[in-house]
């Protein structure tokens, strides 16, 4: 590809940038063009004038901050997205539908594919429709999630697919949630940050009232011994209030101290899932609740403020590449809850993978606007909410 006639690309860069310094680069350099100066308009108008103007030519601008100086830099090449085969979306999402209502099945639909004998698995797909209450449930709530992504993506102008939900089968959930996929670079921090917030808002719209019915419609009762390895809900702030609103009573509600007073008592269940709930009274959920209480941990996971994840999108917009700096602390926590719960060794895998990697906006020169950090205080406040630090508390 040969590269366009340098004083031609001077020229329109010039419409909407005062250079002072430029520069050639070349294919090592990442780039072939850079300009040093200032904006002679607003960042957003001046990068969809330049992008615009630089299309023809096969060219695409990037702004960055360099020195502390507003530069542009071009490069050779525009994105051409390909958004994928439909029928892969729609098969993924049958599957899931599949998957979700054996789960749901295995959880509390039918007698047999709870109580009866055999192997769990096998009940469940014997009984697989009646656990549709738990299916419709959390895949409304994934549904939401992603497509205010999906949204939140269109309305920017990016190139964005179709959901592609995962199937988990004979899990306790019955899928490992879904993703879409981003098939261009956000233009600038405030679509990056729009497009990962609206994900976890929408899904958390759906999930909390969810959650709510299921716990009205679920009953209490005493925790009975569990053979070793039966597992419990874990806890959230979030979750703990929907059952205070209920029931009236922070659940579970022990029936000894063990010697704690009773707020050290609830700080350690909170954090480390002991003492055992055991003889406490609790909200035996049914399948709905089950389905708001999963929503609540999605959301919990996707903020999680690292690399790829819906979190670590909102703290770039917000800090740019300084996020980096807390990737390690975050890694060492979520191994050191692998102890806790082993689960989160994944997630200590996953974030060693990509917690620094982020989908770096072509504009970086523009920043949020007040309203965006506003709701950034807010996603703080959510992450705070439904932070479960042990999801599946286990019986021993």
């Amino acid at each position: 590809m040969n590269e366009p006639d340098s004083e031609v690309m001077t020229s329109i860069v010039s419409r909407v940038f005062r250079v002072d310094e430029v520069t050639m680069g070349d294919a090592k350099k990442g780039y072939f063009a850079r300009y040093k100066g200032d904006l002679l308009t607003d960042s957003i108008q001046a990068y969809d004038r330049l992008e615009a103007a630089m299309l023809p030519y096969d060219v695409t601008p990037l702004f960055r901050t360099e020195d502390g100086r507003p530069t542009v830099l071009l490069i050779l090449g525009t994105i051409k997205p390909r958004l994928g085969r439909v029928w892969v979306n729609i098969v993924l999402f049958v599957l899931t539908i599949f998957s979700v209502l054996v789960a749901g099945a295995i959880y509390g639909g039918g007698g047999a594919a709870v109580t009866g004998t055999g192997n769990p698995f096998m009940n469940g797909l014997t009984h697989i429709w009646t656990g549709w209450p738990f299916a419709v449930c959390l895949l409304s709530i994934l549904s939401a999630h992603e497509f205010g992504h999906y949204f939140a993506g269109k309305a920017h102008g990016a190139a964005v697919t179709l959901p592609y939900f995962i199937p988990f089968p004979f899990s306790l959930l019955g899928t490992l949630g879904a993703f879409i996929q981003l098939k261009s670079l956000p233009k600038n921090k405030r679509s990056l940050f729009d497009l990962a917030v609206a994900g976890p808002l929408a899904g958390l719209v759906v999930a909390v009232p969810v959650l709510l019915f299921g716990l009205a419609t679920s009953s209490l009762g005493t925790v009975p011994p569990a053979p070793a390895g039966s597992a419990a809900e874990g806890n959230s702030i979030l979750y703990l209030l929907s059952k205070l609103v209920v029931f009236g009573k922070l659940l579970p509600a022990p029936s000894g101290l063990s010697g704690l007073p009773l707020v050290f008592h609830w700080i350690s269940y909170f954090f480390v899932g002991r003492p055992s709930p055991v003889g406490s009274t609790d909200v035996f959920i049914n399948q709905v609740a089950w389905a708001g209480w999963a929503g609540l941990l999605v959301t919990f996971l996707n903020l999680i403020p690292a690399g790829q994840f819906d979190g670590g999108h909102v703290i770039y917009a917000v800090f740019g590449r300084r996020v980096n700096i807390i990737v390690p602390f975050i890694l060492v926590a979520t191994v050191l809850l692998g102890f806790l719960w082993s689960g989160w060794w994944l997630w200590a895998f996953l974030i060693f993978l990509l917690g620094r990697s982020h989908a770096e906006p072509l504009d970086q020169i523009t920043r949020l606007d007040p309203p965006r950090k506003a709701v950034a205080v807010l996603i703080f406040i959510v992450f705070l909410l439904v932070l479960t630090p042990i999801p599946f508390i286990t019986f021993r």
